[in-house]
């Protein structure tokens, strides 16, 4: 955890920016969630804005803030003696409280005559959105007489604020997010030792994930780890290697205070990258080298996005398979069907960050909307940049046979897209670069050790073993 003082001074900060509300913040916890048995839980993932102001990595907790005299309160139980002769001794409610600097404690129980009170004397609660069917459950229940209306007391304010505090990382944020990307760096030095001709993609998979519980708090989310890597979220892991396959690995790492990271890179198997290889990585890379160097404060992310899907754009005109003029056919969206999603997201303590509080609200500004075009429609991040934002850039180019024939059979954008010589792509799979960086006051730094990216040093890499 953090020092006390950090989470009692992010409570004031959000008391402060919310000086014109009243009434009680409610900060639900998370619970386990069994895998297949109550006494067999999934790994236990703490809710994110919780850790953000309390820190509190343990099942069983919940929280208040009182608007209007800056309070908070915690509410848990102490272990009992079954507690503790199957899981071992644990800090006492009151000491957990001490380093989430909070003074006030009440028993779990307590919550629900808590939120009663408020509301029968007409103080506004507020809460976030529940995103897990036992948070809905649970607030029904809390809540008593209005367990049908759980969606009413979702406060716009309080989410506005929070996402504005938690889009700025501290500086002890952004090393816990250079720990993640340590971690990150070291998983990814591991996946290309092992891209070899007849190595598994699940042999591969089960080694990040091991690296990753071993140097942090596990895997920030499920990796992609296939020479498929035209499936954007590609979990299957059934495939060997093959000479001249491209192996995709989308992965990261959690600092202890489970910080996220997520890199992507791009390895071929068993030799170079072949010719027509080396040209679309390139134009992957020049597309991410475009868009880091337009990252500055002030500058909207979705023009960024834009200029990159132009650079890519201009590369695929270039090898023959597409037609310009290169802003006709950006603005037309015909580049999407070799790069159907967005450039980037926020990162934090989520891979997505604060993505359960809603994504429009985190990555879209007030007077922007979400385009409804076939890949800029996922977009998750076009606000625009700020100092202390932490966002990945992850350009890509895919070749999708279900997009591809779809896209073909119904002639769309036949003036931008040579399909005939596009077929003959194909067997390249998907090509993905991501590195994740902090906006600063005149520009962008990256964040974490360098990792392999250019043609060379990547080739350099995957045949050091």
């Amino acid at each position: 955890m953090f020092a006390p003082p950090t989470y009692a001074h992010r409570r004031r900060t959000l008391c402060r920016t919310l000086r014109d509300e009243s009434g009680l913040v409610l900060f639900l916890g998370n619970e386990e969630s069994a895998m297949n048995a109550a006494a067999n839980p999934y790994p236990f993932r703490q809710d994110s804005t919780f850790l953000y102001y309390f820190g509190l990595d343990v099942p069983g907790l919940d929280a208040v803030l009182d608007l209007d005299d800056g309070e908070a309160r915690l509410f848990g139980d102490d272990p009992s003696l079954d507690d503790i002769v199957w899981m071992g001794d644990h800090p006492s409610l009151r000491d957990r409280a001490e380093r989430a600097g909070v003074d006030r404690t009440a028993p779990r129980s307590a919550l629900s005559e808590t939120l009663a009170n408020a509301l029968k004397q007409d103080r506004p609660l507020h809460l976030l959105p529940p995103y897990r069917p036992r948070h809905r459950q649970r607030l029904r229940t809390l809540l008593g007489d209005a367990r049908d209306d759980v969606e009413a007391y979702v406060s716009a304010p309080v989410l506005d604020a929070i996402v504005t505090q938690r889009s700025v990382k501290s500086e002890a944020e952004v090393e816990q997010l250079e720990a993640a990307l340590d971690t990150t760096a070291h998983m990814h030095e591991a996946a290309f030792e092992r891209a070899a001709p007849g190595t598994s993609e699940r042999a591969i998979a089960g080694r990040l994930a091991g690296i990753a519980e071993a140097k942090g708090r596990g895997l920030s989310f499920r990796p992609t780890c296939s020479i498929r890597g035209e499936v954007l979220h590609n979990h299957d892991y059934s495939h060997s290697l093959s000479a001249n396959d491209l192996l995709l690995v989308d992965a990261g790492g959690t600092s202890p205070l489970h910080y996220a990271g997520d890199i992507t890179r791009v390895v071929p198997v068993g030799g170079p990258f072949t010719d027509r290889q080396r040209r679309l990585y390139n134009a992957v890379l020049d597309a991410q080298t475009t868009a880091l160097n337009a990252i500055e404060p002030g500058t909207s992310f979705i023009e960024i996005h834009r200029h990159a899907c132009r650079v890519l754009t201009n590369h695929l005109i270039e090898i023959g398979l597409m037609n310009g003029p290169v802003d006709a056919a950006v603005n037309a969206g015909a580049h999407a069907l070799f790069f159907p999603h967005g450039l980037g997201h926020m990162l934090g303590l989520d891979v997505h960050d604060m993505e359960n509080l809603g994504e429009n609200r985190v990555g879209y500004a007030e007077d922007q909307s979400r385009s409804d075009q076939f890949g800029l429609h996922t977009l998750r991040l076009a606000r625009p940049l700020a100092p202390g934002f932490v966002l990945t850039v992850e350009p890509g180019l895919y070749f999708i046979p279900a997009l591809f024939s779809q896209w073909r059979d119904e002639h769309r954008h036949a003036e931008y897209i040579n399909y005939e010589r596009t077929e003959a792509f194909m067997d390249i799979g998907g090509i993905r670069i991501e590195d994740d960086v902090l906006v600063t006051n005149d520009g962008a730094r990256r964040l974490g050790p360098e990792i392999p990216k250019t043609v060379s040093a990547v080739e350099a890499q995957a045949g050091a073993s």
